[in-house]
């Protein structure tokens, strides 16, 4: 959401700069229910004054013993105007909610300015690719050959892109989670929370992912529930319609949960293997801040899931969207993506953000320092997504005998310093 009087007062700037993410802000429009909004709340105070002036002056007269009916009247017929005029105003405020809700969040200035993800800039690499003597596998092969990662089961219980796994593949998802959170909590700085996974339309709203985008979430049948997409959603709205107090940000949380999606806008991408389920699990990282440090934490964001990475020992790169990549409620996004060999490419595997202050005046939180209250600005990431960092370790620690190594850092959490093949579950 934006300040409308902000908008008001930058209109053309605004829209010059939104339509560099392809949204195409009709200002006339805009304008129309301003200046409507505008003469309506005139024509209203004025003829209040006008009201109270006479109500006092037929006071006086009926005193006198005057005969004040016809004034009485205009009064009364006053009053009656009135009330069309606030109906107007509040059909006109409602229309400005909606047309103020559909608009995406301003790029910052940063930002480089892009027509698609083909424009996102390269920020820097980090690692070594791994170099084999023989051809590379992809997970979706090298997961069912090890009797670790089972499709057709998973098909059989629900249905398309969604996975089971099987022993140490089911433990390597499990202890990277434990990895994750233990590393934030205890190294980065970060408060472990666990929250519903169940989420309802306000904090949907708050984060902006409704009403933009319902068609991406699943709704459960008569309950105002969805299912998380992401652990943004419940970890931002726990201080939704909360004042903080400005000299205890940043607060910096972590939370573990499962993820749904309908991956409605992306058919027939993504469908072999695990980068793009319905179900998936994912470590999030989100920050509450004052707005002038929302940029610099975005950087130390950022940092702390690189981390991951480099303890993974995973080769990656750091790109920072361009204006039309940008998430909807995003002011500015690096993503990471984590070199796959079996794939021979880069992918995602964290979209970290700042929100500045779109998210929170959404959602109303607060910063109060002394007396001024101001919007907070929010910022969250991927610390790391589970089954792309399953996925990468799988493709990229394969050995030519069809095992895969452990990554240091994991063997305690799995005991296992390989995984090897599992007949008995293949």
């Amino acid at each position: 959401m934006h300040d409308l009087s902000h908008f008001r007062t930058n209109l053309d700037a605004i829209a010059e700069r939104l339509s560099t993410r392809g949204m195409t802000l009709d200002t006339a429009h805009f304008r129309d229910l301003d200046a409507r909004r505008r003469a309506a709340l005139t024509e209203m105070e004025t003829l209040r004054a006008k009201r109270n002036t006479e109500s006092q002056e037929i006071a006086k007269l009926r005193k006198q013993g005057v005969d004040t009916s016809a004034q009485q009247a205009e009064v009364r017929a006053a009053g009656e105007t009135i009330s069309r005029l606030e109906e107007q105003v509040k059909a006109v405020d409602e229309e400005f909610r909606n047309l103020m809700t559909a608009v995406p969040n301003v790029p910052h200035e940063s930002v480089p300015v892009g027509k698609s993800e083909a424009d996102n800039v390269e920020i820097h690499r980090k690692g070594t690719q791994p170099e084999f003597s023989f051809p590379p596998k992809a997970h979706w092969d090298l997961g069912p050959e090890l009797g670790i990662l089972d499709f057709e089961r998973a098909a059989k219980i629900t249905g398309a892109r969604f996975a089971v796994y099987w022993g140490l593949g089911a433990r390597l998802e499990r202890a990277l989670i434990n990895f994750m959170l233990d590393a934030h909590t205890r190294e980065h700085g970060y408060t472990e929370v666990l929250p519903p996974f169940l989420v309802n339309s306000a904090s949907l709203f708050g984060t902006g992912q409704l009403p933009k985008f319902a068609a991406d979430l699943f709704k459960c049948e008569n309950f105002d529930f969805w299912l998380a997409p992401t652990a943004e959603v419940p970890v931002t709205n726990l201080y939704r319609d909360e004042t903080l107090d400005a000299e205890q940000l940043p607060i910096s949380l972590c939370a573990y949960t499962p993820c749904f999606r309908s991956e409605a806008g992306s058919y027939g991408k993504d469908v072999r293997g695990i980068i793009r389920q319905h179900q998936f699990q994912k470590v999030e990282l989100v920050k509450f801040t004052r707005p002038g440090q929302s940029y610099e934490q975005l950087e130390q964001l950022t940092s702390d899931a690189e981390n991951i990475l480099e303890r993974l020992g995973l080769a990656f790169r750091r790109v920072v969207l361009c204006t039309a990549d940008l998430g909807f409620s995003s002011a500015k996004t690096y993503d990471l993506e984590v070199w796959l060999p079996g794939q021979n490419a880069f992918r995602e595997i964290s979209s970290c953000s700042n929100f500045e202050a779109f998210q929170a005046r959404r959602a109303s939180i607060r910063a109060r320092n002394g007396k001024k209250s101001e919007f907070a600005h929010t910022l969250n990431g991927s610390g790391l997504a589970v089954g792309r960092t399953w996925v990468a370790i799988v493709e990229n620690y394969q050995q030519a005998d069809g095992s895969v190594l452990v990554p240091e850092v994991l063997r305690p959490y799995l005991n296992a310093e390989v995984i090897t093949a599992r007949a008995e579950l293949r």
